[in-house]
């Protein structure tokens, strides 16, 4: 048995939805607030994740930050050096789909370019009637940054937790093959 802990930093412009997903993943589901105060710093939320078919386990340190330029800088100072990255996106809002490349660079330049295994999130997939983001869209951009894509509606609790199980076991899928590559390096 294996128990990792990651840090996961959860960006993205503000009032995507980071909050809700970020709560409603902490509480499998239970925390569904109507009326959230916008994050003006960094909430820190941990959680354990049980990878399936392993007995390893994964402690999910999730660093929600604000999304809201004139807070970003002084939280960047927060991010530490993140394991893993959560980028979400308001489905129903071009902009913030568009504003992903300025939060990937933001991300690169503050982790000198390190590669993060990360998810790009389209949330609010409830309100197909005002969507603006095609799938295939964001699916051939996240593509474009090495990240996996999904989409989730906090309010409906539609594929709300995959983005970050997924993040989880990517992790301790990475930790095993670091393992593995030093036990071949050893002689014998």
């Amino acid at each position: 048995m294996v128990k990792l802990r990651a840090r996961c930093l959860l960006v993205g412009d503000a009032a995507v939805g980071k909050s809700t997903l970020c709560h409603m993943f902490h509480s499998d589901g239970s925390l569904f607030q109507n009326n959230y105060s916008m994050t003006t710093g960094i909430e820190l939320l941990v959680k354990c994740v049980n990878i399936p078919e392993t007995n390893d386990s994964v402690e999910l340190y999730i660093i929600d930050s604000a999304g809201k330029e004139t807070f970003v800088e002084a939280c960047e100072k927060m991010w530490g050096q993140p394991s893993l990255l959560c980028l979400v996106f308001d489905l129903t809002n071009e902009q913030s789909f568009s504003n992903c490349s300025c939060w990937m660079e933001r991300v690169h330049a503050h982790c000198q370019d390190h590669h993060i295994p990360g998810v790009l999130v389209g949330n609010k997939s409830d309100l197909s009637a005002r969507r603006e983001v095609q799938t295939s869209v964001a699916q051939e951009w996240a593509q474009s940054q090495g990240l996996e894509y999904y989409e989730t509606s906090a309010k409906e609790m539609e594929n709300y937790d995959a983005p970050l199980l997924s993040l989880a076991r990517t992790f301790q899928s990475l930790y095993h093959q670091s393992i593995e590559t030093i036990q071949n390096l050893t002689p014998g």
